[in-house]
Order: C-alpha cells, then sequence, then structure tokens
C-alpha cells in the first residue's frame, strides 16, 4: 500500500563509490532529463517514482554499503514509497545473478556497460547526441572527467577489470568538445580519472598519448585547473611532466596509487615495478617540477606482508614525505590472482598498520603545512561551510585532501571563485587564511 504520492517519472539517482561512479550517474542524469524525466540526484524528499542505484563493488566496505543501500531502497519499495528500482554499477556488473536471487524486490540490475538497455527499460532512448553531456552533481565550478573506461593492468588484488572490462580510451576530440561543455556553462576546473590515466591512448594510437590531450585540453578557454587523479607508476610519461611545467592552468599535483614500498611486495601485486624504480621515478618527478604535490595510496596486509615488509614500508613513508597519501585496508576479493593467496594477515592487523601509516602521514601533514604559513595561494571556493567558506589550491583534490578556510565573518568570497590568499594559521589538514585581492 502506498503511503504518499509518488511523481511519476521522477528519478531518484544514488551514486556510491568513486568519482568515475559519479560521472557515470551525471551521465546517466543527462540522458534521462532529455528524455522528459525529472531527475534528481540523492534527493531527500522521497517522491520519486522510481530510484536507481549506482553501485560500487570495489572492496569489502564498498560491497556492504551497496547492498545495505540496496536492502533499505527495497523496503521502500515494500512500503510502497518507490514504484520501481533498478541498480546498476559495479556491484551490479559482478554480482548480478546472486543479487538477483537474493534481493528479488529489485525490478532489474544493469552492469557498468549497460546504459542503453536500463534506458530502454525505462522506455527512453539512448541519444547519441548527448554525448559530452552531463547533468553535474558537483558544484559547477569543478567536474571529475573520465578520460576512458577499463583497465588492462595485472594487478593481483584488483577486480576493476572484472567490473569494468579492457581499457578503452575515449578520442581526443570528443573530449575536447565534452570540455568545452562543461566551460561554457562555467565549470572551471576538470579533474581527468580514469582506471589509468597513463594508459590513455595505448589501445587506439599504440602510444601513450596523455601529453597530448593535456596540451588539447589546456587550451580550452575558460578552463583554469586541470588536475591528475589515478596515474600509474609502471610506464608513466615523463612527457606529462613537460606538459605540467609548460601550461599554467595544469595543477602541479599528480595522484600516483603505489600501493607498496617493498619490492616483495610490489612482485606479488603483479604492480610491474620494483621498489628502486618506484624511488627513481618519485626522484624525477620531483625533479622535474620541484613543487610538484604527490598523493598515493597504500595497501595494508596484502597476503604475504610480513612484519618486515611493514616496517621498511613506514620508514619509506617517513622518508619519501608525500603531500597527500591514503591507505585501504587489504580486501580478499572473489576471482582475482591474489584470491589464490592466503589471505594471512589478521584484519586487526591490517587496521594497525593502515592507522600507524596515517599517523605518520598526519604528522608529515602538519609539517608541511606548518612551511605554508605566511606564504600566498590562489583557492577555488567550493563551498560554505559553517563559519567559513572553504575552496583548495591547485595542490588539493576535492573530498580527499587539503582544505583552505576563510572566514565568514570577516571576509566575503563567492562560490566558484578563484581567489588570492595569505595563509595565517595552519593544523593537520586545514589551512586558516585571508583573502588579499
Amino acid at each position: 500500500m502506498k503511503t504518499k504520492t509518488l511523481r511519476k517519472n521522477k528519478v531518484n539517482v544514488i551514486t556510491l563509490g568513486c568519482a568515475k561512479n559519479i560521472f557515470d550517474s551525471e551521465v546517466m542524469m543527462a540522458q534521462l532529463k532529455a528524455n522528459h524525466f525529472d531527475v534528481e540526484h540523492e534527493s531527500t524528499e522521497q517522491d520519486s517514482e522510481i530510484v536507481i542505484i549506482n553501485t560500487c563493488g570495489f572492496i569489502d566496505n564498498a560491497k556492504e554499503e551497496s547492498i545495505n543501500t540496496i536492502l533499505n531502497w527495497a523496503r521502500e519499495k515494500e512500503q510502497g514509497r518507490v514504484d520501481k528500482l533498478y541498480v546498476t554499477g559495479c556491484l551490479s556488473e559482478r554480482y548480478k545473478p546472486e543479487l538477483e536471487k537474493d534481493i528479488p524486490e529489485v525490478d532489474a540490475f544493469f552492469g557498468t556497460r549497460e546504459l542503453p538497455r536500463l534506458l530502454k527499460t525505462l522506455k527512453a532512448d539512448y541519444k547519441h547526441e548527448l554525448v559530452g553531456e552531463r547533468l553535474l552533481t558537483t558544484p559547477s565550478h569543478y567536474a571529475y572527467f573520465k578520460i576512458s573506461e577499463g583497465c588492462d593492468r595485472p594487478c593481483s588484488f584488483c577486480a576493476i577489470p572484472l567490473m569494468r572490462g579492457k581499457h578503452v580510451s575515449t578520442p581526443i576530440d570528443e573530449l575536447v568538445a565534452g570540455a568545452q561543455k562543461l566551460a561554457a556553462k562555467g565549470t572551471k576546473e576538470l579533474i581527468l580519472i580514469a582506471q589509468d590515466l597513463t594508459y590513455y591512448g595505448l589501445d587506439v594510437a599504440k602510444k601513450r598519448e596523455l601529453p597530448e590531450l593535456l596540451r588539447r585540453l589546456s587550451d580550452v578557454e575558460g578552463i583554469e585547473w586541470i588536475r591528475l587523479q589515478y596515474a600509474f607508476p609502471s610506464g608513466f610519461p615523463m612527457e606529462v611532466l613537460d606538459v605540467m611545467n609548460e601550461r599554467k592552468n595544469i595543477c602541479k599535483y599528480l595522484d600516483m596509487p603505489l600501493q607498496h614500498a617493498t619490492t616483495k611486495m610490489l612482485t606479488a601485486m603483479r604492480r610491474g615495478i620494483t621498489r628502486e624504480k618506484t624511488d627513481a621515478l618519485i626522484s624525477e618527478i620531483r625533479n622535474k617540477v620541484p613543487d610538484i604535490a604527490l598523493r598515493t595510496t597504500l595497501i595494508t596486509g596484502f597476503p604475504g606482508e610480513s612484519k618486515e615488509d611493514f616496517e621498511e614500508m613506514k620508514a619509506w613513508v617517513e622518508s619519501t614525505r608525500f603531500d597527500r597519501l591514503g591507505v585501504f585496508q587489504y580486501s580478499h576479493e572473489e576471482n582475482t590472482h591474489a584470491y589464490g593467496m592466503k589471505d594471512d594477515v589478521p584484519a586487526k592487523v591490517k587496521k594497525k598498520r593502515a592507522d600507524e601509516i596515517m599517523e605518520i602521514q598526519s604528522q608529515i601533514s602538519y609539517e608541511l603545512n606548518q612551511e605554508k604559513i605566511g606564504k600566498s595561494y590562489r583557492v577555488l571556493i567550493d563551498r560554505i561551510e559553517g563559519d567559513y567558506f572553504v575552496g583548495r589550491t591547485e595542490f588539493d583534490s576535492p573530498e580527499v585532501d587539503n582544505e583552505v578556510l576563510i572566514s565568514k565573518k570577516e571576509y566575503y568570497v563567492r562560490v566558484g571563485d578563484m581567489v588570492q590568499v595569505k595563509i595565517e594559521k595552519a593544523e593537520h589538514y586545514d589551512l586558516y587564511a585571508i583573502p588579499t585581492n
């Protein structure tokens, strides 16, 4: 029995997981809008006839969150507060038969590349002329910008190729057209994302085309920052650093997941790189772009990680002094190469090791931030929160990195504006600033 009136043809899209899922939801929402659906992202009104959940299936915590979200909306449907419930994304791609059996309340499950089929189920058409069109879920001044889909890397811990398929690069001209459309609507920052940025172009041009793509995107009028996320270390195209130095609107920022510090673990992870080559790469990057901000992610508790391996990684984190760093605890994923190994590091030990790494990084971040006091930076204002305008420097990505706080009581700046500021105070992850222009 229905407990409230539902708005016909209103769709509520729920997005879980990473920025790549956000991008996919935005593309789907643009298609739905063009088909005359009333579309909202994560609406709290609960008056939508249709709910579409875009799921994540990367690691255990993400899978659990996705399943709990599906179950919550399944109960809403049972109680008449939703008419139709659809599930798409990585979890659905990977576990569709099991999900169909265990959660029959869902009307249909779709994989990561089945948007046309999802639209057809809703009696909507996939409109090819909308390539590059999205309904942004982020503030309009920045956008995640996916340049390829899938991954050809053989990393032993990773299930992404199972969910996203092989690497497919989006043509440069198509990406430039998409950037132009975003810029025309006021987007100032493009955050380049992919399962593997550095592989871009190898599948179609037989060469790494990320440097050329960066040059073409940096020529788009109105784009003031271009940021690189998810760059794979093995085979990194060093020409990217030359472009970074050439072009003022390419942020001196690089997110490069390195995953571990010992050659033994990197070999077991099938990363195609050694500790020595990793250190040489970091050194060359910092030599070419001395003021670059390096972000990485690491994994604790991979099968076979000994106390000695972990201690070496700790010492490496202390000596390398990354500007930004995150840690995942190893998740034993079915059908990956590592699933055949014994998951021999206890969960408590994985967590303890992750906490120790983050404690070291917190102190490094504090020390690096103290060095910023008295210096001036260009800041993009993202939002208003409490008593502050909150923004970021070119060295910080949304959601995961440092933020710059400007007192709302003392100063006025506009969300979406670039503002020159001076840092007056610094904490572990927050910088307090005053505008100077």
